[in-house]
């Protein structure tokens, strides 16, 4: 069962739709106009319930099948938000918003839920209820959480959940799944050191902030490398070291560093958070100064669920005619939230030999569109069939 042809008809104005939004980026709640057009495109498709403000700009659309004889409620989810990175593509639908960009394909990823959403409004050839979610502040802010808090799963009854993610590097159009652990949790440090100021000439009267914290740059480095089991999958990166003075003969009164730690496993998150504190405040100790330490908990580990991840790669093989075993990701997602509320599971398609997502010069890939439509209609049609 390869790519639907209805889809290959589609693909000029799915296209239409991806390159208008690529145009009009919006950063993470702030997906008015983008939310609008969504909400637009569903009543115009003729959705039973288009539902906007879930989760503050999240917009839900209900898609009844042609009959209803098992109860099933599927929900299909992609996100709306661009990034905070000036577009370097030199595209003629270029980004016309100033330090704005869809610099991670979720104009793909919108446009392509849309188009599975006409389909399924079209057609309405399975047996329950399809709910399609347009979720807004993907990128770091936490939307698929807040839809969750707004009591989305339960007010529309969803089952299951299934989204999506487009993948340079792979052929266009084809997948890659795994089950269990595949996006890391996201956590984020913030520290600040304070010691003693003073005149540089004069380094044995003060406490100097910047030498402490540089020892702690390196010595963080030592939760990888000697606190956690090496089996274990961990990053902790300092991103960030910004000093009180700015001039050439002062030592500073404090220094600032910042950070992010991805895990796997729970227990290297306790144990990253627990270290940090404790290298953070025996270095200030040593030295004779202070360490404040504050380790913000992110999005949690995304986690497949077994029944639902070999379903849907059997789904992209249907499609494609391949689905291989993803690797594991240390970058974060939030639909992880969404999967902690529901089994479901998330899968990678092809975007081709193009820039790495969060580039500058980073295009979601249109003949992708296809094979992204199919995979969302067939979920559907083959977990409901239509009685």
């Amino acid at each position: 069962m390869p790519v639907k042809n209805r889809f290959a008809e589609l693909q000029a104005e799915i296209t239409a739709w991806r390159r208008d939004l690529h145009e009009n980026p919006e950063i993470l709640f702030e997906t008015h106009r983008t939310s609008a057009l969504v909400e637009e495109k569903l009543k115009e498709f003729g959705c039973d319930e288009v539902v906007s403000g879930i989760g503050r700009t999240g917009v839900v659309g209900v898609i009844k099948g042609k009959s209803d004889t098992a109860g099933k409620v599927i929900g299909l989810r992609a996100d709306m938000d661009a990034l905070p990175i000036h577009e370097e593509t030199g595209l003629e639908y270029a980004s016309k918003t100033a330090n704005a960009m869809h610099a991670c394909g979720h104009d793909g990823h919108t446009a392509m839920l849309l188009g599975a959403a006409k389909y399924l409004s079209e057609t309405r050839n399975f047996d329950g209820t399809v709910v399609v979610i347009f979720q807004p502040a993907e990128e770091g802010g936490g939307g698929g959480k807040e839809m969750c808090d707004d009591g989305m799963m339960d007010r529309w009854g969803i089952q299951e959940v299934y989204g999506m993610h487009n993948w340079p590097g792979r052929p266009v159009g084809s997948f890659a799944i795994r089950s269990g652990a595949f996006f890391a949790a996201t956590d984020q440090f913030d520290i600040t050191f304070t010691g003693k100021g003073g005149h540089a000439a004069k380094p044995h009267e003060t406490i100097d902030s910047t030498v402490m914290a540089s020892q702690a740059v390196l010595a963080l480095q030592t939760i990888a490398a000697r606190n956690a089991d090496p089996v274990h999958q961990i990053v902790v990166s300092v991103t960030s070291f910004e000093t009180s003075s700015k001039a050439f003969n002062v030592i500073p009164e404090r220094v600032q560093i910042k950070g992010t730690v991805r895990t796997m496993a729970p227990e290297m998150r306790d144990l990253a958070e627990k270290r940090i504190k404790e290298i953070c405040a025996g270095i200030a100790s040593t030295f004779g100064g202070e360490a404040d330490v504050t380790y913000y908990r992110g999005y949690p580990v995304m986690v497949n669920h077994d029944e639902q991840t070999e379903f849907a790669a059997k789904v992209a093989r249907d499609v494609s005619g391949q689905c291989d075993e993803a690797p594991l990701v240390m970058g974060g997602e939030d639909f992880a939230f969404m999967l902690e509320e529901r089994p479901g599971a998330y899968i990678l398609v092809g975007n081709g030999d193009t820039a790495a997502v969060h580039h500058p010069k980073y295009n979601f890939t249109d003949d992708a569109i296809p094979a992204g439509c199919s995979w969302w209609a067939e979920i559907v049609e083959q977990r409901m069939p239509a009685a």
